[in-house]
């Protein structure tokens, strides 16, 4: 079988030299230390507890691009929900994948707001044309990509509808030499009531028959994801997106460390208050 990713490493290697940094000479790939390879492969995490302190700084790196993207996610997620951002780890996720076009140079993630403002930059190739880029079909992505991501031109819109269904928002700009810097909104959590006020309060949720049924292929799989969700409900991936994070949002799901969706304690329950009605 075709090692697939040794040669999109080579690829993402070719890449890099082409544009030696000023004042030093391209390196060629039997002369570049192995060590370099794993700093490449890297992407630093800047957490703002408060705008009147310096920010804490997480270094982040893998060897392998598969194994990157998942800690980067979840490290970006679980960085967002500790000071108490609400941002999906869906969104973040596809945001996150979309940073293999710009071949993972000099990635830094901003985590801001109380985690509710999440700000991606990095220093590649950018994006030309950013009004194209929100519409489903156009993407950049090689064969050698598709490899790790999805690469049909998804991911942005996909974005830009789940945050705005947030009441958030989503912006491109360009960063200030050249790349892209992506920042992610959305509106602060509503204040979550004591444990005397839960205890008095049966659990209720405005769910719909089809958000019902996610969450009972939840329960019997497990851990899903939104294609499994797509296929299993013959529904298109946007709207299996949508009530994820809909559910997630309401904390009936959260996301594993493989991003995929199980069961919370709180959707256990409200799954159990249906049975048993």
């Amino acid at each position: 079988m075709e090692n697939y990713f040794q040669r999109f490493v080579d690829n993402l290697e070719q890449e890099r030299l082409k544009t030696p940094a000023s004042g030093q000479e391209a390196t060629s790939p039997e002369n570049t230390p192995a060590m370099e390879v794993q700093e490449r492969i890297a992407a630093r995490l800047a957490v703002y507890d408060s705008l009147m302190a310096a920010p804490r700084i997480i270094e982040l790196g893998a060897d392998d691009y598969d194994e990157f993207i998942n800690l980067l996610a979840t490290k970006t997620y679980q960085s967002s929900k500790e000071i108490g951002g609400n941002i999906p780890y869906t969104v973040l996720r596809e945001i996150i994948e979309n940073l293999i076009h710009a071949y993972f140079k000099e990635v830094v993630i901003s985590v801001l707001d109380n985690g509710n403002t999440v700000r991606i930059s990095d220093q590649g190739p950018g994006i030309k044309n950013k009004e194209k880029a929100f519409e489903p079909g156009f993407s950049t992505a090689t064969s050698e990509m598709k490899h790790y991501i999805k690469g049909v031109g998804s991911g942005l819109p996909i974005t830009k509808e789940a945050l705005y269904f947030l009441g958030g928002a989503l912006t491109i700009e360009d960063n200030l030499d050249h790349g892209t810097v992506i920042t992610l909104k959305v509106p602060g959590a509503q204040p979550v009531p004591d444990e005397a006020t839960k205890a008095q309060t049966p659990i209720s949720f405005d769910l719909n028959k089809r958000q019902k049924q996610v969450l009972f292929l939840i329960m019997e799989f497990g851990s899903v994801g939104p294609s499994k969700i797509a296929g299993e409900l013959s529904i298109s991936l946007s709207t299996a997106y949508r009530d994820l994070i809909y559910l997630e949002e309401k904390s009936l799901i959260s996301a594993d460390e493989q991003g995929k969706r199980v069961l919370t304690s709180i959707g256990i329950e409200y799954l159990d208050d249906i049975l048993n009605s």
